[in-house]
């Protein structure tokens, strides 16, 4: 899983090289503006919004179908669909049109452009090559809501997608039809919806006040599985393979079309 874990916090690291992109951008075209006496701040910010602009757009335009039963849904970069080779091709492309328009602003914004683009580079194959630590289903049993118990070791053998979730969530209950239709799509995928906190009468209130039938829903009171997963934020969805090794998460809201697009490989 490439990336970076913080404790409780985990950043991909597309979004590490991104941030990383946008302020080397910013310092390197900055900094050769003023040495030459000239400003180039508004044209810096313009490459940035045109790169991550592209990005989103070439994005929502592969996950298209999923997101035209919601199209307002492709306004919602929360859900962190980028397409991120396309955002540094068109900031690239933005910084030289915008250098050849301004010739007397050419070094500084090609400059920027050009740090960006090394920079995003670099810690993305930093975060690549960092050794990452092999994360294993725990070894845990949680109450199933219908009765009885779930062993989450026996789920190895087929991916399985972990949901931390509670009905007082609101992202939560946003993404959760996201998850019912994605539970009925892939088949070879075992889906578990951990409820956090929250009593079997209050987790039966909620799904029949939203007409929603999940399977394989189960109770972690504590929370300890969040605790054992590194998770202290509502929801959370943690992607294992068929070994049982987890190879991504996400913590925040996931639409059709990100969630789509960590499942290919597990069908």
């Amino acid at each position: 899983m490439s990336g970076l874990t913080l404790g409780p916090f985990s950043f991909s690291a597309g979004l590490l090289a991104t941030f990383a992109s946008i302020l080397a951008v910013l310092f390197v075209g900055n900094r050769l503006a003023r040495s030459r006496a000239t400003g180039v701040e508004k044209s810096l910010w313009m490459i940035v919004a045109v790169a991550l602009l592209a990005a989103r757009v070439v994005y929502v335009f592969i996950y298209a179908k999923l997101y035209a039963a919601k199209p307002l849904g492709a306004l919602d970069f929360r859900d962190g669909g980028f397409h991120l080779t396309a955002g540094l091709c068109a900031g690239l492309a933005t910084a030289a049109l915008l250098a050849w328009r301004q010739r007397g602003q050419s070094l500084p914004l090609l400059a920027g452009a050009g740090a960006g683009a090394g920079v995003f580079g670099l810690v993305a194959l930093a975060t690549l090559a960092m050794p990452a630590p092999t994360v294993h289903l725990p070894q845990m049993s949680l109450a199933r809501l219908e009765g009885g118990v779930l062993p989450l070791t026996s789920l190895a053998g087929k991916p399985v997608v972990i949901n931390l979730w509670a009905s007082w969530c609101g992202p939560c209950r946003r993404e959760m039809p996201v998850m019912r239709q994605a539970q009925l799509a892939y088949p070879g995928v075992t889906f578990i919806f951990v409820n956090q906190g929250e009593t079997p009468g209050e987790i039966r209130a909620y799904l029949h006040g939203q007409s929603i039938a999940l399977d394989n829903i189960v109770l972690d009171a504590r929370p300890g599985l969040a605790h054992v997963l590194g998770s202290k934020a509502l929801p959370a969805t943690f992607f294992f393979d068929g070994k049982g090794v987890l190879t991504d998460r996400r913590v925040g809201e996931l639409s059709a079309a990100t969630l789509a697009d960590r499942l290919p490989a597990q069908r």
